[in-house]
């Protein structure tokens, strides 16, 4: 589909902005991937990039003594996180700036933690790492979630899925081939599990997605954008052996 089409877009926000995630992860992921940051300052600078509806933001802030600058470039799921780190009494230590992962308006070397999860496919895998580890203080740590080939010589339709969303996809080894040629030191990195593409991400996506086809039943343009979500769901449902989110945790050398 065309995210340039308006129409579309508030479709796709209709659907997104009423999950729980903005894509696959749960906290014990998050806290696995944090347990494995050994050294970090007492107070550390985090940058959350990408950061969606804030979820993973929040165990962050739960498991970390740090303050976490949050951000993303779409406001209604900053306005989302700002409020429920107001309920859960965390708004002294999150704070959330809309902006563009692109053009990040931070210091250079400004953090000691930069974390992203299902977010750095937007840059590109190994250019996101150039990118981001540029705000990386020395000895600065980067934990990502990306998308990886966990089987090779996927399925025809699998792989044409996935050329069209995503074609730079590759599998682990590549992914640590990359890590190591932008300079980082890889302190470990595991697969996320199948629950947490489902529990909290496409078993609630199922459900908007019956909600908003109810909605705009007698708008064909709508309905017809419809499979689109649902196809997503079914390749992940059918194919789930083949792919998934890896969590990467490394050191700026």
């Amino acid at each position: 589909m065309d995210f340039e089409n308006e129409k579309f877009r508030k479709i796709f926000f209709e659907i997104y902005e009423h999950l729980p995630r903005g894509g696959p992860g749960d906290a014990e992921s998050t806290g696995k991937a944090f347990a494995l940051i050994k050294n970090l300052s007492g107070h550390p600078e985090i940058l959350d990039v990408g950061c969606g509806p804030g979820r993973q933001t929040l165990d962050l802030a739960r498991i970390s003594p740090g303050k976490i600058v949050a951000v993303d470039n779409h406001l209604p799921f900053l306005e989302r996180l700002k409020a429920a780190a107001q309920r859960a009494g965390l708004q002294e230590r999150v704070r959330v700036e809309e902006a563009d992962m692109f053009h990040l308006p931070f210091e250079k070397e400004a953090f000691d933690l930069i974390w992203s999860e299902g977010a750095i496919y937007n840059l590109g895998f190994e250019n996101g790492l150039r990118i981001l580890g540029a705000f990386l203080k020395p000895g600065g740590y980067l934990a990502v979630s990306e998308a990886v080939w966990l089987k090779k010589h996927p399925p025809k339709e699998l792989k044409a899925n996935w050329d069209e969303e995503y074609p730079a996809i590759t599998d682990i080894p590549e992914n640590l081939t990359m890590i190591g040629k932008c300079g980082y030191v890889l302190l470990g990195n595991f697969t996320l599990p199948k629950s947490s593409w489902m529990d909290d991400f496409y078993t609630p996506m199922e459900a908007r997605i019956v909600e908003v086809k109810k909605r705009y039943q007698h708008d064909q343009e709508v309905m017809d954008m419809m499979p689109y979500f649902q196809t997503e769901i079914e390749i992940y449902k059918k194919y789930s052996d083949y792919f998934s989110y890896e969590f990467f945790v490394m050191q700026k050398g």
